[in-house]
């Protein structure tokens, strides 16, 4: 996590983790409920890395 703050800069950070870290979290307090820390923790993980991947993929489309 250090590692990836450090080597983003600002502007990536504000316009792309920061929406999908909020948007991953509030899924993840709103639906996983796996009386698990670890279960919740590595689903919340996964729908960080599937919500940032979908940003950086509609982000990279070509412009028409």
């Amino acid at each position: 996590m250090f590692t990836l703050i450090r080597s983003l800069p600002v502007r990536q950070l504000l316009l792309e983790q920061v929406p999908a870290f909020t948007i991953s979290f509030i899924i993840a307090e709103l639906f996983y409920k796996f009386h698990s820390f670890t279960l919740e923790c590595m689903a919340f993980l996964i729908t960080w890395y599937v919500f940032d991947a979908a940003i950086s993929f509609f982000k990279n489309l070509p412009k028409s």
